[in-house]
């Protein structure tokens, strides 16, 4: 069977199996995956969930053996995970069981919704409420106190980013970073595993109960308010008919008492460690991955955070007045459109294929958009920002190399700051339009 698989995989695969490997289809996600069948001789089939990490980062906080580890020590629980068939720590890889179900609650009714997330908010609190001493996980910090839970995992970002981070000039993730120091919760009330990127599409349901939590890569200890955080934000991302009810039955079911200050607190670092990675992604564009998508993520997460920081401030949002648009569209990305709207995805076989053509037709409409509106926004950028500074701009890197000292030397109010970084946001998101279209009408659900 063709595939793209690192050399040994295939092999190892189907040596695990007993068998011949006669599925292997890539899954439509973020990091590389496969839905996997081995059929042995006398005709059963093992079916499963393969993963693996092609260059693996000893320094990486969020790595595959560690999701390994944790789904084993996790197993009997009463925590719901799947089956590690098996795994090989020389090629990076791992088998999952098939779990049952699916993970697109986004597309379910408001009632099975509403059904489903009661069960895993109380998934989440047996979670929490575990006994660390009875599970072998493997080695974790156990934070020491409040800040260290709130900016531990952070900081293991930066490190593992730091090229990157060091000469990358962004003021959302400066001033980002920055708030999070200043504004750390004081008091965590105890010390939880954590799934560390739980919610909506990071479990399988079958009916109106989960079958399983998967995707424990930024599995680690810290405060359970950061999980909740986490929940708030892959709610944004994939609607489930919001939060109404469901931190008041955490509570309930765990005994732990929810910190709303701490949950907004944790929005914003959820938000904040995603976004290093995703500026990263869309910056350094690798193949392999779905940059569209990355791109979507990118400017409505932007917005997202700058939204998220403005509430847990009590800070007045501003939404922009944006260029005007006209219906002209240049001839080359027209035919490019074209060409892959009614040519090329009508004749592709896979989902996989069909994603990435669709994909394609985003990244050129963005092209496009950015070569005609993207001088205009800049323009704006530089007035706006030489207001801030009060000192001239002569271009948005110019301006932003002037703003990263001012941020962390706190001259510029946080008013101001998140006003103008709002407004910048908003803007951004206008203007990346067919990739922000990916994740439409993303909205915080209330708290």
């Amino acid at each position: 069977m063709p595939n793209d698989l690192p050399a040994g995989v295939p092999e190892w695969l189907a040596q695990l199996g007993g068998g011949k490997i006669t599925r292997l289809d890539r899954a439509v996600a973020r990091r590389e995956a496969y839905f996997a069948e081995v059929t042995r001789p006398d005709g059963s089939v093992l079916k499963g969930f393969l993963r693996l990490e092609r260059n693996p980062d000893p320094k990486n906080p969020s790595s595959l053996k560690k999701e390994i580890e944790i789904v084993r020590a996790l197993k009997g629980s009463g925590v719901p995970v799947a089956e590690v068939y098996g795994s090989d720590d020389e090629l990076n890889c791992v088998l999952f069981s098939h779990i049952p179900g699916r993970a697109d609650l986004h597309n379910m009714e408001r009632k099975q919704q509403n059904a489903v997330m009661r069960d895993f908010m109380e998934v989440v609190a047996r979670m929490h409420t575990i006994d660390l001493s009875k599970l072998s996980l493997p080695p974790m910090k156990m934070p020491a106190n409040a800040y260290e839970c709130a900016l531990d995992e952070m900081d293991a970002v930066l490190a593992h980013l730091s090229d990157f981070v060091a000469s990358y000039h962004e003021p959302l993730l400066t001033y980002g970073v920055d708030w999070l120091r200043r504004f750390a919760p004081k008091h965590v009330e105890r010390i939880s595993l954590l799934q560390g990127d739980t919610g909506p599409v990071n479990f399988m349901f079958e009916g109106e109960r989960v079958s399983a939590l998967f995707d424990f890569e930024w599995g680690h200890l810290g405060d359970p308010m950061e999980d909740l955080g986490n929940i708030c934000v892959r709610e944004f991302w994939n609607p489930s008919g919001g939060l109404d009810g469901m931190l008041k039955i955490y509570e309930e079911k765990s005994g732990i008492k929810v910190d709303l200050d701490s949950v907004r607190y944790y929005r914003v670092q959820q938000q904040m460690r995603g976004m290093v990675g995703i500026h990263k992604a869309t910056l350094e564009g690798d193949p392999h991955e779905p940059i569209a998508w990355f791109l979507g993520y990118r400017y409505v997460g932007d917005r997202a955070t700058c939204e998220a920081i403005s509430e847990a401030m009590g800070i007045a949002i501003d939404i922009p007045e944006f260029p005007k648009e006209d219906s002209k569209r240049d001839p080359l990305a027209l035919a490019a459109s074209w060409a892959l709207k009614h040519d090329i995805e009508p004749a592709v076989k896979t989902p996989l294929a069909a994603s990435r053509a669709r994909d394609v037709d985003v990244m050129v409409r963005c092209i496009e958009r950015v070569a005609r509106y993207g001088a205009e926004i800049d323009a704006i950028e530089c007035t706006e920002m030489s207001v801030l500074l009060g000192a001239p701009v002569t271009s948005v890197a110019d301006g932003f190399d002037k703003l990263d000292p001012a941020i962390l030397a706190h001259s510029i109010s946080d008013e101001s700051m998140m006003r103008y970084l709002t407004r910048r946001a908003f803007r951004r998101e206008w203007l990346y339009q067919p990739c922000a279209e990916l994740c439409p009408d993303r909205k915080w659900a209330k708290l």
